[in-house]
């Protein structure tokens, strides 16, 4: 079952989470978390001015409120929906990039990696407090990021 976050200009605006956090906060009521995995999406809706070209993510404005969230539920991926794409539009929120006509979007490779180095980390502690199974899922997770993690790097923490 999808979950929808729909955030606006004035929440944006004012760097106000509590529209996502009253959505997360209810998973966390529920008895299975895992069954919300990659169920989450947002709906953004934020005010451009009439011809303004950029994309949401290369407006600091929203990218601001995202990083706002991101320190509150650092281990929010667990729950985006994946196949909507909701995590790569998260790590553009996160991560310097630019767009290209023919490329689409270009992350700025170091940022990308240490992006996800941090989430890697955080989410493999997270995973285990929830006694959740968690090195396919951060590969899974990697791999959406072009990369690919041996079973050894998993040995190291």
């Amino acid at each position: 079952m999808t979950i929808t976050i729909a955030i606006n200009t004035d929440s944006i605006n004012n760097l106000d989470i509590s529209p996502a956090s009253t959505v997360i906060e209810k998973i966390f009521q529920e008895e299975a978390i895992v069954s919300q995995e990659q169920q989450l999406r947002f709906d953004i809706k934020y005010a451009l001015e009439p011809g303004d070209p950029r994309e949401l993510s290369e407006i600091p404005e929203v990218r601001l409120w995202f990083v706002r969230l991101d320190a509150r539920y650092p281990w929010l991926p667990f729950f985006l929906d994946w196949k909507a794409g909701e995590f790569a539009r998260y790590t553009a929120m996160l991560v310097p990039h630019q767009f290209s006509a023919k490329e689409g979007i270009q992350f700025n490779p170091e940022a990308l990696e240490i992006f996800l180095m941090h989430k890697i980390f955080i989410l493999s502690d997270w995973l285990k407090q929830q006694g959740l199974p968690s090195q396919s899922r951060l590969k899974s997770l990697a791999q959406m990021l072009g990369y690919e993690l041996d079973d050894a790097f998993f040995e190291a923490f």
